[in-house]
């Protein structure tokens, strides 16, 4: 049961994947959640509202739908329940989407931040703000080499979603400096897992390979992702939770695998998954898509032993069991 003495913890974002997953382990571990979110059709809201379900027959779960960049509805939310430590999650996702919405990002993205970044600054006795930025923003990177690492200055963002998060960074550090709250924020790579995004590839992928159509590889295969499983990135997300910095002390850690795997053999570890070989389209890189990513986790491990467990040829048989069980299209055997 929930320690009904703890204040408790606003997730933003919580019917969203990452969200779903960490406000889970949060209840699991006897706390009390408030999830916001504003269950927005950028992908099926069936999805959402399937894991909202879950989530609402938690004890200890609390479901508000609102907006993010609801400024004034956050900051009351945070100061009539005594919220005190805030994950989040809430964003506009994707790079390809912000070419003919790019404001959808400047609302979520930008207004949506700041709202946190405001309610956080007048809540009382706040302890932490955890929140998510992404590895967009280190920009391109050829192949090979070493992992990104936090010390890299993050100043050619090849996307708007990239430079938003840079931009959520940049105001993180001013009220850190400003106001005093401790803040972390989380560059995440490549996350995948049961419960997923419908707009990631592998995602996608899996749809059309078990309807039995052609899928299209972008960057002709000559890419490489940090890929991550969601289990392991909540672990690293709890962990920083857990660990806040001191007063006026704003970080930013790495969070991924530290792992990066080729597209194509990605591409072959869901065919073996899902025992269907896929017809491929070979297309030249897309605007804003970056050629590899890969991360150095050494910060987070040194602060929390963050260290991923789940290599990604089990974590995509995980994701196509949840699959098969959640939409039922198997095909026959």
């Amino acid at each position: 049961m929930p320690d009904t003495q703890k204040s408790p913890i606003l997730v933003t974002g919580a019917a969203g994947f990452i969200g779903h997953a960490v406000s889970t382990r949060l209840i699991e571990r006897g706390e009390a959640v408030i999830g916001i979110d504003n269950l927005n059709d950028y992908y099926d809201p069936a999805l959402k509202a399937a894991r909202l379900a879950n989530l609402e027959a938690l004890d200890g779960f609390r479901f508000v739908e609102m907006d993010v960049s609801d400024a004034d509805g956050v900051k009351t939310l945070v100061q009539t329940n005594h919220v005190q430590r805030i994950i989040h999650l809430a964003a506009q996702a994707g790079v390809r989407y912000s070419i003919e919405n790019p404001f959808a990002y400047q609302k979520s993205n930008l207004q949506g931040h700041l709202s946190l970044l405001e309610a956080s600054r007048h809540a009382e006795n706040f302890q932490h703000l955890v929140y998510a930025s992404s590895s967009s923003v280190y920009g391109d990177k050829p192949m090979g080499g070493e992992g990104f690492t936090e010390e890299e200055p993050a100043t050619d963002p090849v996307s708007l979603y990239a430079a938003t998060k840079r931009s959520g960074e940049l105001m993180s550090q001013s009220y850190a400096k400003l106001y005093g709250f401790p803040m972390t924020g989380l560059r995440f790579f490549t996350v995948y897992g049961p419960w997923g995004r419908p707009d990631m590839a592998y995602f996608g992928f899996t749809q059309k390979i078990l309807a039995g159509e052609s899928i299209e590889v972008y960057g002709e295969g000559r890419m490489a992702r940090d890929f991550t499983y969601i289990d392991d990135i909540v672990d690293g997300i709890l962990g920083a939770l857990d660990h806040p910095p001191e007063r006026h002390e704003h970080r930013i850690l790495n969070i991924g695998d530290s792992r990066p795997v080729g597209l194509m053999d990605m591409i072959t570890a869901l065919e073996d998954a899902l025992g269907l070989e896929a017809e491929k389209i070979m297309r030249p890189m897309q605007p804003g898509d970056v050629t590899s990513t890969y991360a150095d986790i050494s910060k987070l491990h040194a602060l929390t032993g963050y260290a991923p467990k789940v290599m990604l040829e089990d974590g995509l048989k995980r994701f196509v069991s949840w699959y098969r069980d959640f939409y039922g299209n198997l095909p026959p055997q």
